[in-house]
């Protein structure tokens, strides 16, 4: 049973079709199609329903799975332990938020895939949240604050942000100065019902209340420059409507707490060396960008 094979197999059934897989791996869809009836036959079964939209995987195909992305992972680890100085061979799947994705993680992963010719990273960028042992990630980037898991983080760059409302929302419903007027305000809610705030040197928690959510914070930034309410965002979203006054920074007593950007990975006794790297490259780009932008504003 041929590894590249099973690399085959794993992006078929993560893309469902030959074609969007040969662009992807830079291979013919010929190639592409041999290395799944090669699979197919060395197992004995069939792997994949085939109809005119494409591929799927079949019951024995859904069992497989879980089985090749051990074994290719196994394989990886067993190079770099071989020639851990060596170049980055094989597969890095990382899951990153959509939320800073292409505007901060994609120029770090674009660089690392420069600087390691026979790696392959593929990325998946999206708003909700990805099981990272079910779904076979070698990591996952979050930002904000991190939740209790089994999961191991490592922080690789700060993240500051403000409670912003604008002109027009402060003039017909006021800026609220106390925790108990803020909780009485619209609020544009993300992807948690609980605000954290500092008071002094205590953390607080806000249940905000509004009839306007989103997974994004540029539609939330948006949201706040239309009026609908008060948002608390990270400075990267709302920095260019805070300079031209667009919005206005509110409670500014009780600011948000520093929040983070985490590379978090399944729990075991060592990170995968292509984790470390990442990690360490997150860690070079992220921190003096980071922190200049938090002085800027």
């Amino acid at each position: 049973m041929d590894t590249d094979d099973l690399r085959i197999f794993l992006e078929v059934a993560d893309a469902g079709g030959v074609a969007s897989t040969a662009d992807r791996l830079g291979i013919s869809k010929s190639m592409v199609s041999r290395g799944v009836v090669r699979l197919e036959t060395a197992l004995g079964t069939q792997l994949f329903a085939r109809t005119t939209r494409g591929l799927s995987l079949v019951e024995a195909g859904t069992t497989f799975y879980d089985y090749a992305v051990r074994v290719c992972a196994e394989i990886d680890i067993a190079k770099e332990t071989i020639l851990p100085a060596g170049e980055l061979r094989g597969l890095l799947r990382v899951a990153a938020p959509l939320s800073f994705g292409p505007t901060h993680f994609a120029p770090v992963l674009a660089e690392m895939a420069r600087r390691h010719p026979q790696l392959q990273i593929h990325t998946n960028y999206c708003e909700r949240f990805v099981d990272l042992v079910a779904e076979g990630f070698d990591c996952g980037i979050r930002v904000g604050f991190l939740d209790d898991s089994n999961l191991i983080a490592k922080r690789v760059g700060p993240l500051h942000g403000k409670l912003v409302a604008s002109p027009d929302y402060i003039k017909k419903y006021g800026s609220p100065e106390t925790l108990k007027e803020l909780s009485a305000h619209r609020a544009l809610i993300g992807g948690t019902e609980t605000w954290k705030l500092m008071d002094g040197d205590q953390l607080v928690a806000v249940k905000p209340r509004g009839r306007f959510k989103a997974d994004s914070g540029t539609v939330l930034a948006a949201a706040a420059v239309a009026g609908l309410g008060i948002a608390a965002l990270a400075n990267q979203f709302i920095r260019e409507y805070v300079a031209s006054g667009a919005l206005i920074p509110v409670m500014k007593r009780y600011p948000l707490p520093r929040a983070g950007i985490y590379v978090v990975r399944p729990p075991g006794e060592q990170p995968d060396r292509k984790v470390r790297v990442l990690t360490e490259l997150l860690i070079e780009r992220l921190e003096p960008a980071l922190s200049r932008a938090a002085d800027g504003l």
